[in-house]
């Protein structure tokens, strides 16, 4: 069973986060995914 993560943002974030995960084509867990991957530097 997976874990459920929740977090409020302001609409304007809302807003800027829906944007771009519809241009992508994403869902909110592969928007979530991809940023990670984005930040990812393999440090700890």
């Amino acid at each position: 069973m997976g874990t459920e993560i929740r977090f409020e943002v302001d609409d304007e974030q809302y807003e800027r986060l829906k944007a771009i995960k519809d241009k992508r084509g994403y869902t909110w867990k592969g928007l979530m995914l991809e940023g990670v991957e984005a930040l990812d530097t393999g440090e700890p």
